[in-house]
């Protein structure tokens, strides 16, 4: 199954963001296990993916490069 933008519905990205961030649960505050402590939340980070701006790699390729907070 593809997770492109053009491949998916503004609702199956949602999903998409729900379900890959369920094992922590989205509880970010105060939270370091995905080494985004005092980031914000990482949820937020991806609602240029659910609004079909930006691809989940190209948020990821800039939260590596540090130009992105939640």
């Amino acid at each position: 199954m593809s997770i492109l933008i053009k491949d998916t519905t503004r609702e199956e990205r949602e999903r998409i963001v729900a379900r890959a961030l369920a094992a922590c649960g989205s509880a970010c505050d105060g939270c370091n296990g995905c080494d985004n402590l005092g980031g914000g939340r990482v949820d937020e980070m991806y609602q240029p993916y659910i609004d079909g701006i930006k691809e989940i790699a190209e948020i990821n390729a800039e939260y590596r490069r540090g130009m992105v907070r939640g």
